[in-house]
């Protein structure tokens, strides 16, 4: 019954090369020894064969004893079952008539049967207490957090509206101005927002009224973004919830003031942008920069390397992540392989998946195991940098399949430089699942690289005296933007500059709208959907 986007192959499938995916995974697993992924049986790696786990009894799906009902009973019984033809199957939608507490009772059991961390959901909680079956969700998650930052183990629980997600996930579409934006400083007095960079797509308003990075938000709809307390304003300016939409908004752009009216439009996400070499031939780097892992980026990735391939090609690459929240595991594993080749990638692992231990959906190693991708979606073989370093530029925004590419590509031995700001952490992901026109996405996965290694939950840190603030003076990819020259300094002296700039590390909080309190500090980043920090798995084979 479940959603099933199959353009997400992320997950690979067994075939001709199962004997070597197998003999990868019993490297890892003499090399990790079972490491951990947290509680709920989630550590060491999946288990595999044998008969499926014994059912609990039923209960009312109110938590007690912990035995639930299996998810499969309640799952499409929907208290307003939707119509009509379901656009990603082109057949009829699974929905039939039911009520709110079945929905609320599929959440509850798809929980205890999915979750990673399934025994550390509170006991206490009952579906009673709870209005909506998504309200009920939102607190089915663990309540541990993290060492040693403290921070909340499980950041990343969140629901789409399944239409609205399968237009993001599969062409980048989404309500909006062609604007991301950020805080520099989002607390008063004297808030610092700004425009971080601009789709430059047709059909990105802001690219219309030619709105730069940079550009500093003074008011939204009349009311002060700097000092101002209505807060509700400014969060409904920064993020339209649908295209036709209006807000104004005072910009100053160097010392120039305008008001304008921007409208928000259906917009589509140029995800790879700014491809360039720099430097003479025999010392070329390459920079591009990747904002996006969805279905669209990877022809626009293809297109970039070869283009960096071009006219002697390049000796050192500086991949942009800083603003790429992730996506789909499928896209990370291809962009690994082109920046190492095949010699490096060979016979090696891009991630593999550890499960709680009901292995919830039967896979087996193969399965769960995701390769060096070498081909397109297409089975085109793809253009290759052969590098064996690479430099990341990298912010709290740069999350969950932006690092894994920085894991696995450290798993085989490449060197992975970071400049920028500690990454979000989250070497965690999961299967979306539709029920009833919400898509659910809860923690059901954790990945390790080649050598075992996924304990990365507080995130990655810069290289030494790399840690640069973002730059919002010059455009991503002038070499004289501060990220970016940290980063040729680093190649060319071996060090970034001393002293580099403090970065901004307000931690990540996976929400899909700017939710900014007058005193409290915010994720660097806005306007981006929860979409894009999360590694994204097409339901395997046996999930229905």
């Amino acid at each position: 019954m479940g959603f099933r986007n199959t353009d997400l192959r992320q997950l690979p499938r067994p075939g001709a090369w199962a004997a070597a995916a197998a003999l990868a995974v019993a490297g890892l697993l003499a090399g990790c020894g079972g490491g951990g992924g947290g509680g709920g049986g989630g550590g060491g790696f999946p288990i595999v064969g044998g008969p499926p786990p014994t059912g609990n009894p039923p209960t009312d799906g109110g938590g007690g004893n912990g035995g639930f009902a299996p998810s499969s009973e309640a799952a499409g019984l929907c208290a307003a079952p939707r119509r009509g033809i379901n656009p990603e199957t082109g057949g009829a939608y699974p929905d039939n008539a039911g009520t709110v507490d079945n929905e609320k009772n599929w959440v509850r059991s798809w929980i205890d049967e999915t979750y990673l961390w399934y025994n550390e959901v509170p006991t206490t909680l009952k579906a009673a207490d709870y209005a909506t079956p998504v309200a009920f969700f939102n607190v089915l998650k663990t309540p541990a957090t993290t060492s040693p930052s403290g921070r909340a183990k499980d950041r990343f629980h969140y629901i789409y509206d399944t239409e609205v997600y399968r237009q993001l996930s599969q062409a980048g579409v989404s309500p909006g101005y062609g604007i991301e934006f950020a805080f520099v400083r989002s607390s008063r007095p004297n808030r610092d927002l700004r425009v971080a960079f601009v789709e430059p797509h047709a059909s990105s308003p802001a690219a219309a009224q030619g709105i730069a990075r940079g550009a500093k938000i003074l008011e939204i709809d009349g009311i002060d973004v700097l000092n101002g307390t209505n807060t509700a304003v400014i969060n409904r300016g920064i993020s339209p919830q649908a295209a036709g939409e209006t807000h104004t908004f005072k910009l100053q752009e160097g010392s120039a003031t305008r008001t304008i009216d921007l409208t928000a439009a259906q917009v589509t996400r140029t995800p790879v942008q700014n491809v360039k070499t720099i430097g003479d031939p025999g010392n070329r780097v390459g920079y591009l920069l990747f904002n996006d892992h969805i279905t669209t980026s990877e022809a626009q990735l293809i297109a970039a390397v070869n283009k960096l391939k071009e006219n002697g090609g390049i000796q050192d690459l500086v991949l942009d992540m800083r603003y790429n929240g992730g996506g789909q595991l499928n896209i990370a594993s291809r962009l690994a392989y082109m920046v190492a080749g095949p010699g490096q990638t060979g016979g090696k692992t891009f991630e593999l998946l550890s499960f709680n231990d009901k292995n919830p959906f039967r896979l087996t190693l193969a399965q769960a195991l995701t390769p060096f991708l070498g081909t397109s979606r297409t089975n085109q073989p793809l253009p290759t940098l052969g590098l064996s370093r690479v430099t990341v530029l990298t912010s709290p925004d740069t999350c969950s399949a932006s690092e894994s590419v920085i894991n696995s590509l450290r798993g085989i031995g490449v060197t992975v430089n970071l400049v920028g700001g500690t990454t979000c952490g989250k070497p965690y992901g999961f299967y979306p699942q539709d029920n009833c026109g919400t898509t659910y996405f809860a923690i059901q996965f954790k990945g390790v690289n080649q050598a075992g290694f996924g304990d990365y939950g507080d995130g990655f840190a810069p290289n030494a005296n790399c840690t640069v603030a973002d730059d919002f003076d010059h455009p991503l990819g002038d070499p004289a933007e501060a990220r970016l020259a940290a980063a040729l300094a680093l190649r060319s002296a071996g060090a970034c500059p001393v002293p580099a700039a403090s970065a901004k590390a307000a931690p990540g909080t996976g929400l899909d709208k700017a939710q900014v309190g007058p005193e409290e500090e915010q994720p660097a980043l806005l306007n981006r959907s929860p979409l894009r920090e999360n590694r994204l798995i097409d339901p395997p084979p046996s999930a229905g």
